[in-house]
């Protein structure tokens, strides 16, 4: 009977981030490291530090033995979803519309009111000064 693994998304590993449920992604797999985290020879923090991203280029870079790697097995929940995201929704494609049609380049009216209002101002200002 094959074994079957269970496929987790990033950001479902990113939840599991404190010192009582903490998971890790490497090279693709998802490892529950909860029971190993006082038992790490680089202390908890580390580990607690690479929940919610890949954290296999910090993983490599610390130069892991080959006992530690065989050691990971038994920590191995399953494996992470590199499946693309699913494509923006109809309706939210809409909304990101509505959105940018609302954040429109400022027209010569536009700026014909702010020079009015600047200009108002400064004439406020040089007659307050001249009363003094």
């Amino acid at each position: 009977m094959p074994t079957i693994t269970r496929i987790y998304t990033l950001q479902q590993a990113a939840e599991h981030n404190k010192r009582d449920d903490c998971w890790v992604v490497i090279d693709g797999k998802v490892y529950n490291v909860t029971d190993y985290l006082d038992e790490h020879p680089g202390g908890d923090d580390v580990l607690l530090a690479a929940t919610g991203r890949d954290a296999t280029e910090d993983f490599e870079d610390a130069g892991h033995s080959n006992d530690a790697r065989e050691l990971m097995k038994a920590y191995c929940i399953g494996e992470l979803d590199l499946s693309p995201p699913p494509p923006i929704e109809k309706e939210k494609a809409g909304l990101i519309h509505k959105i940018w049609d609302v954040c429109t380049i400022p027209s010569a009216q536009d700026y014909a009111i702010l020079a009015t209002i600047v200009g108002m101002s400064v004439a406020a200002g040089v007659f307050y000064l001249r009363r003094k």
